[in-house]
């Protein structure tokens, strides 16, 4: 683990990450049982999320589900977008709901993006309104080959 970032967490943080980054609880009270887990209240369990979340230690908190399973379509984008033009075009690709990642790179394509949508007429439609509105040519990149690592970090190994 980053030694900044180690720093930064507590032992209270570090289990509560542990356990929310792919074993949330699917319950009526989830931070109750994430309280239980760690040895901490609900009322405890939840000010560490929502901690987590003003530190920008958790960016997302939500649920994953499989796209193409539902039908649904999704792409990689690319985007150059000039420095003066960064955050209105930010702006604008964040406004659409089914933007699912955003960074920024430090590449003539400095804007890369993720898009779903229900079907690949939407997921079309929605980057040529991007386009339209912003003046900037979104370049789509569907996928030809579909690869998932799941990646789980033990944060508790020092406690």
């Amino acid at each position: 683990m980053d030694k900044q970032l180690e720093s930064a967490l507590s032992s209270t943080d570090r289990k509560v990450l542990t356990i929310i980054q792919s074993g949330f609880p699917i319950a009526p009270r989830p931070y109750e049982v994430i309280g239980e887990q760690v040895g901490i209240t609900e009322a405890e369990a939840l000010a560490t999320v929502r901690s987590l979340k003003e530190r920008r230690i958790i960016r997302r908190l939500g649920a994953n589900f499989n796209s193409k399973g539902l039908g649904w379509r999704s792409t990689l984008c690319a985007a150059k977008v000039p420095a003066e033009q960064i955050e209105s075009f930010v702006a604008e690709v964040n406004s659409h709901t089914g933007v699912t990642h955003n960074y920024l790179r430090d590449h003539d394509f400095n804007i890369w993006f993720t898009f779903i949508g229900p079907n690949w007429e939407t997921v079309v439609e929605t980057l040529a309104a991007i386009t339209e509105k912003t003046g900037i040519e979104v370049l789509n990149l569907p996928a030809t080959e579909l690869y998932k690592i799941k990646v789980d970090f033990n944060l508790t190994e020092n406690d």
